[in-house]
Parts: C-alpha cells; structure tokens; sequence
C-alpha cells in the first residue's frame, strides 16, 4: 500500500511582497472574529498561609496563659544507643548443583589448591559450601570448604555410601582465630605486634586420616584403580588447541 504524500499546507495570512501581507491586521482581526471575544475580569487569589501553631491555654498567673503548639511536629532526636532489630527471616539453604552429588571428583579452579582434581563428601549445612578432600596422601589436599561456583563437575564418580563424615565438621570447624601477641617490654617499637603461626591441631589430624582411610579404600576396590590414582594425583591443565567449553568431563 503506497503511503498518501503530504500536502503542504498554506497559512491563510502570508507575504505577498517583503514586508507585505495579504491581509491587513484590521481585515484578520474581523476575519478571526476577536471582536466577539468576552472580557472577564481578573480576580487575583489570595493565598492562605497554612497555620502551623494551634494556641492552647494553660493554667498559671505567671505562666503567660497560652502556649503556640506545633501542628506537625517534627522527628525527635535520635537515640545515643542505636539499638538493631534482628529479623525473623531464616537464611535459605544454597541449592546443590544437579552435576555434583556425595564422591564425584571435582576440579579446583581457584585457590592454592587449583587445577587439583577433588573429591566431594556433602554440602555444609549453614554455609553452602562443599566440603572436599584430596585425599591428602595423592595430592595433599586436607578437608577443605570451597564454594561450588569455583569448580567444575566431571562425570567420574566413586560410590562413598559407607562414608560417615563425622558431625563436628562443619562451618565452626575451619574457622580460624587470629591470636596477636603482646609487645615484650625490651621491644623498640611498642606498636608492632606479632601474630602466632598457625598449626594443625591433633584433632583435624586424626579426622583427615579417618576419612582418608575409608577413601583410599573404595579406590583400591575401583575396578580402574589404577587410573584412579593417577587420575587424582595429576593436576588438570589445557593443552594446545583444546578449549574448556566444548570438552566433556
């Protein structure tokens, strides 16, 4: 369908000449009909100030008998002690990821452990972190917390069903206190402050090795335990020409 063209449209009044029109303005003012137009005349508003004090009267010869009360009163001071209200709401419990379930072997990405391939025990309750192992004797990997956006879910899988991950590890478990040293009095500087070196209790010890043991010993029956071994013990790494998007783990 052919668009319609636009007709220009022409004023009724226009120059004939520089300077000229075609009407004269008495001719357009009786053309227009301006003379029939009704004059009204201006009524100017008068703006109400809006009353902000209400008087109120009030007892007492020396007290001045009123008294100029604020209809809208402002916000009071704040208080010295902030105090917090806590919400009601519980947090909500990080979905798992469908590809990641109790013995698939991970692939670390970051951290000072990546590029190490992992293997997963559950999830930890109150942070949504996953909870991993190396085991330590392949690749020294302890029991470590990871979040699950920083590694990637092969398809390999070990049947840990008789794994019982004892109750006492979770959040609180990995959580690290910072203890400073107090300045001995021979110091130079009275503001340089040490901090202790951390050690591995005897109880994170004895609890790598219990899981470790039941670990180690579903990989020993693997039918490929061989390549197992190998497999955990080696890090991954791209070659050339291979890309991490179209590879299947």
């Amino acid at each position: 369908m052919l668009a319609k063209k636009r007709v220009p449209r022409m004023r009724h009044n226009y120059e004939v000449a520089p300077g000229v029109m075609r009407f004269s303005a008495a001719r357009m003012y009786a053309k227009r009909g301006a003379y029939a137009k009704k004059t009204y005349p201006t009524v100017e508003k008068k703006m109400r100030r809006k009353v902000k004090f209400v008087v109120k009267p009030i007892g007492g010869d020396k007290n001045g008998k009123e008294r100029k009360v604020l209809i809208k009163k402002e916000p009071k001071y704040l208080k010295e002690c902030r105090t917090t209200r806590r919400t009601k709401r519980s947090p909500k419990k990080t979905a798992l990821r469908r590809s990641i379930s109790p013995g698939t072997i991970l692939i670390i990405l970051a951290g000072r452990h990546k590029g190490k391939r992992v293997i997963f025990l559950k999830q930890l309750e109150k942070s949504g972190l996953l909870l991993v192992t190396g085991p330590m004797k392949l690749n020294s990997t302890p029991l470590r917390r990871i979040a699950q956006a920083f590694v990637i879910a092969t398809k390999t899988k070990l049947d840990i069903s008789g794994l019982k991950v004892p109750e006492h590890i979770d959040d609180a478990y990995f959580r690290r206190f910072n203890f400073k040293k107090a300045p001995k009095k021979g110091d130079a500087n009275i503001f340089t402050q040490g901090t202790t070196e951390y050690t591995v209790s005897d109880q994170r010890k004895a609890d790598q090795k219990a899981v470790d043991n039941v670990v180690l010993e579903v990989i020993r029956k693997h039918p490929e335990k061989k390549y197992l071994f190998g497999y955990l013990g080696s890090r991954f790494a791209l070659g050339k020409n291979q890309f991490p998007h179209r590879m299947l783990f």
